[in-house]
């Protein structure tokens, strides 16, 4: 079983992952509303986002069970 400090570097990283994360699929809202303006066809800016949000959504499980093990001590 990973040692406290271990499990904290992991939480910094998953940290880290999900700020980034989170840049991306704002950056794909914007890019995607910029096509919408201009008429462009958005459908694999729309599926890309889907993806972004997606491995968002398991970065955030991941940090949990992180922060499970912590507090587990």
């Amino acid at each position: 079983m990973p040692d406290q400090q271990q499990e904290r570097e992991h939480l910094a990283k998953a940290n880290r992952d999900i700020a980034a994360g989170e840049r991306r699929v704002a950056e794909q809202i914007i890019l995607i509303q910029q096509m919408t303006e201009r008429g462009q066809d958005t459908t694999q800016a729309e599926r890309l986002l889907q993806n972004f949000e997606e491995a968002l959504e398991q970065w955030r499980i991941h940090r949990q069970l992180i922060l499970d093990a912590i507090a587990q001590g």
